[in-house]
């Protein structure tokens, strides 16, 4: 006769539940800076030269070959109406690419926008923290948008000074405002340096350092910027501030203000296609020029490259490190093979690339970051969980938890929790 208990299945039978994902800490979004930022921030001298935002027309703007190039209109001539930033000679306007979060995908274009017509989480950090939580993340490290990825426009500028108390400027209100209090951990910071001096860059690094910061951003090309490249030596005082604070290098794509592209003439979707390449030949660059051996402790991320590159580059690199380095420059400065350098020092982030996340193992649980890209019309927002439970439904969940988390806690300083401590 069957009773009730004996319809009760055994616990040996009994499907384990699939744990829930992982709250999500982005180590790729963005940040548009309110008009407020150097206004309010710079020494009084320097204001009225300042970045500013001016409301005025467009007369033309393209986005041809990987170069952006818009044209403000005078005041009253005809034309699309948004704010942009000037600065110097610059005039640089506020573009629905810079924010496109909440827009169809239709209604995406390269068009002038104004603050009003952006969600405002793009800019204010109640709101942010607000389609965070829509998101299911956490915490969220922002790159820059006026300064450009890495602070080139300070770098290209003419006065040094200014350009100088523009950096420090932004890294203030990064620390203070976008990351203070009122983000309650949940937003980290990200800094910029002086990027035509070593030495004021290390300055820059340990100032931020002792107030928590543990990411700096820098190009992923810097000989595109008209710098030193990283085979040289004249990097070694910032690379040691680094090494001595374990400040994270951090290089988005389009740090080199130079997109892949292939002729001048090229739609944008050739070079958004290919924006990983960037970040291809900086990751060789780095293995090759002997610095992650000069600096042990020094760790390097790409923002937004994706990750299923890895595997093939790390396997010629080896290749090549293997066979040629004696006539290929390297022999006395890399000496262990660059895949086993890749392990200890670099970080590739993704937001969607399935194919990398199938190929997990060639290139290491330990070595990947997840992100939502938000605000930018790349971004997974509202459905980065989604995209994640999808990708990674194979992957087992302390892999799964590593992802999505764990590596940004370890290699950014937060808490257990996965907060900022600093806020």
């Amino acid at each position: 006769m069957e009773t009730a208990e004996s319809t009760v299945e055994s616990p040996r039978h009994t499907t384990p539940a699939t744990p829930p994902f992982p709250r999500i800490i982005s180590v790729d979004d963005h940040t548009v800076e309110p008009p407020h930022v150097w206004r309010d921030r710079l020494p009084e001298k320097y204001r009225d030269r300042g970045p500013r935002i001016v409301r005025a027309p467009l007369r033309e703007m393209t986005f041809l070959g990987g170069k952006f190039a818009p044209v403000m209109g005078e005041e009253g001539e005809e034309g699309p109406i948004g704010d942009w930033w000037v600065y110097e000679d610059l005039r640089r306007p506020l573009t629905r690419l810079d924010t496109a979060v909440g827009c169809s995908r239709d209604e995406i274009r390269l068009e002038v926008i104004t603050y009003e017509q952006m969600r405002p989480g793009s800019h204010s950090v109640p709101e942010r923290l607000a389609d965070m939580d829509v998101n299911h993340v956490q915490s969220a490290l922002c790159f820059p948008t006026f300064p450009r990825f890495c602070g080139q426009t300070f770098t290209e500028a003419n006065d040094r000074d200014l350009g100088l108390a523009c950096v420090r400027a932004y890294n203030d209100w990064m620390v203070e405002e976008w990351c203070g209090p009122a983000a309650r951990g949940r937003l980290i910071p990200l800094t910029l340096i002086p990027l035509w001096d070593a030495e004021l860059a290390a300055a820059e690094v340990r100032r931020n350092a002792a107030r928590g910061v543990r990411a700096v951003a820098f190009s992923e090309i810097p000989p595109y910027l008209g710098l030193p490249s990283v085979h040289t030596g004249d990097w070694d005082p910032f690379l040691a501030a680094c090494d001595e604070t374990g400040t994270v290098v951090a290089m988005h794509i389009g740090s080199s203000s130079r997109m892949p592209s292939t002729s001048a003439d090229a739609p944008p979707a050739v070079g958004s296609t290919i924006t990983f390449a960037n970040c291809c030949f900086s990751m060789v660059d780095w293995l090759m020029s002997g610095a992650f051996e000069r600096f042990p402790g020094l760790r390097v991320m790409y923002a937004e490259g994706q990750i299923g590159w890895i595997p093939y580059v790390l396997e010629r690199a080896d290749v090549v490190w293997e066979e040629n380095r004696a006539w290929g420059g390297v022999a006395d400065k890399v000496h262990r093979p660059p895949s086993e350098l890749f392990a200890e020092h670099v970080f590739g982030c993704f937001f969607d690339d399935a194919f990398g996340l199938r190929n997990l193992d060639a290139i290491g649980a330990g070595n990947v970051l997840y992100e939502t890209d938000y605000p930018h019309s790349d971004s997974t927002w509202p459905k980065s969980r989604e995209v994640g439970e999808a990708q990674m439904a194979h992957l087992a969940p302390d892999v799964v938890e590593r992802i999505v988390r764990g590596n940004a806690i370890e290699l950014l300083g937060l808490t257990r929790d996965g907060l900022w401590p600093g806020a």
